[in-house]
């Protein structure tokens, strides 16, 4: 064991931790006041739900021995974690139990992503239920595909992106943001439209909030990224320095395409290129120089920029564009690796670097694969949760707010209490303001 790179994923851990909160407070400010509760319980409840189920069998799936032809760990071989809490096992040259630790917050914030599509509509109890059957049929699954690598010396068989496909995920284009955005499309399709969508675009009703989740991330993100080096060494110090200039350059490249578009840049805007550049810079922050982690992150921001828009004239309502910003920033990083690997980086070369055609092809498969799949099954799960238990709040709900009827409190107390008293009927009249100023509409059209 190495204790200054167990130590440092331990510290990672704890940062990628902290990005949930911070999912919470940037969707929280982007919606409205009478949902901000309600999406912050979303981000919260991923905590609970997919923390327990990744200790209890979730652990087992992803990283226990194949049993699928590289499409699943074995689900028992560490069921409750047995044989790992004793310090004995070990991943490279950290103790197992700590590799436990480090990702399960990658499962955690990868179902929590996925709650902005469903805004200001989705009710709690469902919630929950879908994620945890989302992190047991999807991202488990997911992360053995792509995270869980063959180790010749103990026999150890993964997944098949990892080994067959060998396509390149450095912390989880794939797994995470390809997979939480395509289960957003499928959500977003079930549950339909908000009340007077498109009409009304439900502007953010916080900013700050907005901002302050954005620095959140990008502050956990160095843990998500450099945390995956599973070292404290050279490979880790590269992937912190592209982590900080993509996401600079993505900032720049969203607020070029405001400008142009426009006619102004947004801090709606500069906070949603931090996450589109954080998005990109994922899956290939051990694969690009610094020079194509700006070339990436600008191609990112303003490639994202103008997807959100594809809602309008689809017609499909992914209230905190999850689908334009993680589904398309995870396929522009996971396939630019195919054209921007540099050799010197990673030892592998893209198309751009003399590498052929070969790693592209790879990158393209591993990501429409884990698309197709996520998209799919969440299909599936959100109509048997909608023909079962019911998803989507009534219409009368929607109009009052879902922090009233789903939680019976309410975000600020402009005009009275902020919390309903324990007696007072969850579908009575607010006793305070349930709605605030209408500050920024995200410009999408």
């Amino acid at each position: 064991m190495d204790s200054g790179d167990a130590a440092w994923v331990l510290t990672s851990a704890a940062l990628v931790m902290l990005m949930t909160p911070g999912l919470a407070f940037f969707y929280g400010g982007m919606v409205r006041a009478k949902s901000v509760l309600n999406m912050i319980m979303m981000s919260l409840g991923s905590m609970a739900v997919v923390g327990v189920l990744w200790v209890l069998y979730g652990y087992s799936i992803a990283f226990g021995q194949d049993v699928g032809g590289g499409l699943l760990g074995d689900p028992t071989e560490f069921l409750g974690l047995r044989g790992l809490i004793d310090g004995s096992a070990m991943s490279g040259s950290i103790p197992t139990i700590v590799f436990v630790a480090f990702q399960a917050m990658f499962a955690i914030i990868t179902v929590a992503l996925i709650s902005g599509a469903i805004a200001d509509r989705a009710r709690f109890g469902p919630w929950l239920v879908f994620a945890g059957l989302w992190a047991t049929l999807v991202y488990f699954p997911a992360a053995h595909w792509v995270f869980s690598f063959d180790d010749e010396e103990t026999g150890y068989v993964g997944g098949w992106i990892a080994n067959s496909l060998e396509a390149i995920d450095f912390a989880g284009g794939t797994a995470v943001h390809i997979n939480a955005g395509a289960a957003a499309l499928a959500l977003a399709l079930v549950l339909g439209r908000r009340r007077n969508w498109p009409q009304d675009p439900g502007r953010p009703h916080n900013l700050p909030f907005v901002v302050l989740g954005a620095a959140l991330l990008w502050f956990g993100w160095f843990g998500f990224n450099a945390g995956s080096a599973l070292a404290a060494d050279a490979t880790a110090g590269l992937v912190m320095v592209n982590t900080l200039v993509a996401t600079g350059a993505a900032i720049l490249g969203w607020l070029l395409v405001e400008r142009i578009r426009d006619g102004h840049a947004t801090t709606l805007g500069a906070a949603s290129g931090i996450v589109a550049g954080l998005v990109a810079i994922t899956p290939a922050g051990a694969s690009v120089s610094p020079v194509g982690a700006v070339a990436l992150g600008v191609l990112a921001g303003a490639v994202c920029a103008l997807a959100i828009g594809l809602k309008y004239r689809l017609g499909y309502d992914d209230s905190l564009d999850v689908v334009g910003v993680h589904l398309v920033g995870g396929m522009i990083g996971t396939v630019m690796i195919g054209l921007l690997a540099s050799e010197e980086a990673g030892g592998v070369a893209g198309l751009f670097y003399g590498g052929g055609l070969d790693l592209l092809w790879r990158q393209t498969v591993g990501a429409l694969a884990v698309l197709a799949f996520s998209f799919v099954v969440s299909l599936l799960l959100a109509l048997a949760i909608k023909a079962t238990i019911g998803f989507r709040a009534k219409p009368e709900d929607e109009d009052l707010g879902v922090d009233r009827t789903e939680h019976a409190e309410s975000a600020y107390a402009l005009a009275g209490p902020a919390t309903a008293s324990r007696t007072e009927s969850p579908g009575a009249a607010p006793s305070g303001s349930t709605d605030g100023p209408v500050i920024a509409e995200r410009s999408s059209r």
